[in-house]
């Protein structure tokens, strides 16, 4: 291993994976781990934690929220840099930003091994996330099974990570499949973004707004629902351009989805063009920056992007 670790970005699922993978090489070289939380350091604790070992053995501190690492406390860290002990594995962990850059700067300068853990926003980006987190775990899982939780859980990479886990423990040996993701959420507060989905994109208005209150009322998520919404779309989208003439388990893995998924999408677009699609797609963008923050009554932006997607459908 590197003597400096500095796992540095946003997005904390990437960065409690790194550490873990970090700390299972750290227990396999069998160190002595010491953990520290650098808001709640004292003057004296890093380089206590640093000092050398008497007795030469392998040791590792890590040192996570960095950004809140008392000013006062920083001279300990960069005078260890300059001369870091071969017998010790230091791992910073730093949430980005402009909290604590003047001391990121001084620990990049020694060459630290840099792991990123920037937000991921592109699809692709998270269905590889899920993949490789179930081959950590010595499972594999079908294309469809991986889209099925990003589609569902792509918004919170820790709910995500927390569902493989789960998947991959309760799952009988084999290939994961969507099946096997469906089972997983029946009876998730999750799903029910779900059926706010399926009943606006088949224009059943008083049905999409019965499903919207009771998914709000029992306590999901109206970011979750945006995303269930989206996510349909995107389907749309996607099987819109395939070839009608071909099977739906032939399409399957060129567009990352379900048999079952491709047939509901085609019974759905008898009811769209692609004209419609587009609106849609632009109103229920609008509708997820309005509920994470933009407008002041969340909850009616979200209604009014149920309503003008579910009733376009009748605007031919």
């Amino acid at each position: 291993m590197d003597s400096i670790y500095l796992i540095l970005g946003p997005e904390s699922a990437l960065a409690e994976r790194a550490l873990t993978k970090l700390q299972a090489e750290l227990k396999d070289q069998k160190c002595e781990v010491t953990t520290l939380f650098a808001g709640d350091t004292i003057v004296g604790d890093i380089a206590d934690a640093l000092a050398p070992s008497l007795f030469s053995e392998r040791r590792a501190l890590i040192i996570r929220d960095l950004q809140d690492l008392p000013e006062d406390n920083r001279a300990e860290i960069t005078r260890y840099i300059e001369a870091p002990d071969q017998l010790t594995t230091l791992i910073f962990v730093h949430k980005g930003g402009v909290k604590g850059k003047a001391l990121i700067d001084a620990i990049k300068k020694v060459k630290p091994q840099i792991i990123a853990c920037e937000a991921l926003k592109k699809e692709a980006e998270k269905s590889d996330f899920v993949k490789t987190l179930f081959l950590d775990l010595g499972r594999k899982a079908s294309p469809a099974a991986v889209a099925a939780l990003v589609g569902a859980l792509g918004n919170d990479l820790r709910e995500l990570a927390g569902a493989v886990t789960q998947i991959s423990a309760d799952a009988p040996a084999g290939v994961i499949d969507e099946m096997m993701v469906d089972k997983f959420h029946q009876g998730r507060i999750e799903t029910t973004g779900f059926d706010v989905a399926d009943a606006t994109l088949d224009g059943n208005l008083p049905a999409a707004l019965i499903a919207l209150r009771s998914a709000l009322e029992t306590g999901t998520d109206p970011v979750m629902i945006t995303s269930a919404i989206a996510s349909s779309l995107r389907s749309l989208a996607k099987v819109s351009g395939a070839n009608r003439n071909q099977k739906s388990f032939e399409l399957a893995g060129a567009l990352g989805m379900a048999p079952w998924q491709i047939d509901k999408a085609r019974r759905q677009l008898n009811r769209w063009n692609p004209g419609q699609i587009a609106d849609a797609v632009g109103a229920i963008a609008m509708a997820d920056a309005e509920v994470k923050g933009a407008a002041s009554d969340p909850i009616y932006a979200l209604e009014k992007a149920v309503t003008k997607i579910a009733s376009s459908q009748f605007d031919r």
